[in-house]
């Protein structure tokens, strides 16, 4: 099997930024914005909102059954992808959007955690529109700052960890020589962000 490119590991470096660690950074701040032992309570007092945001088709009928599980369910941001906690965020709690909005890169002088918010966002929609699967080093290296941040943003571990590890790390996990059995995505993502 043919190694991959510098531009195809760039591009699974910044996928597995944006859908392991990022994740996770975006619901430790949502978890503190809506209490996990309240979400519940607070998405039905909500409701009418919520409603209004289906009926304008801003949240689709799968983001809905999260919101508003069957009995005896109850709403866990564990089960919300970063879209939805990202929409509850912008729509339901009491932080400042970013200066241009949540669907434009901020500046990388703003620094606050609705623009890292729309940092995420963007570069996630970014990733998800490339036909080849490839990003340049010039833009995953200015990406990858603009999302970890600086030290006084609270760098991960595991994104330097993740960026600076071993060269062919994820191209050698991604060629099969280490898949074995069930869980493999898993195992990789693990290696490859040094958990």
């Amino acid at each position: 099997m043919a190694s991959l490119s510098v531009g195809e590991e760039n591009y699974v470096r910044m996928s597995l930024l944006l859908t392991g660690v990022s994740p996770r950074a975006a619901r430790t701040f949502f978890d503190s914005e809506f209490a996990p032992a309240c979400l519940g309570a607070t998405i039905t007092k909500q409701y009418n909102t919520l409603f209004d945001l289906k009926n304008k088709h801003v949240i689709n009928q799968s983001q809905w059954n999260l919101l508003f599980p069957r009995f005896p369910d109850v709403p866990d941001s564990k089960t919300f992808d970063v879209t939805l906690m990202i929409l509850l965020l912008r729509n339901l709690a009491q932080i400042n959007p970013p200066l241009c909005g949540y669907d434009r890169l901020p500046s990388s002088m703003e620094i606050s955690s609705a623009a890292d918010l729309a940092r995420i966002k963007y570069y996630r929609n970014h990733l998800a529109h490339l036909e080849d699967g490839k990003v340049d080093t010039t833009f995953f290296n200015m990406a990858w700052t603009d999302i970890s941040g600086d030290d006084h943003r609270k760098v991960t571990k595991e994104m330097e960890i993740m960026k600076t590890s071993q060269k062919d790390t994820v191209p050698w996990n991604i060629r099969g020589k280490q898949f074995e059995g069930r869980g493999c995505t898993s195992q990789l993502i693990e290696r490859s962000i040094g958990i």
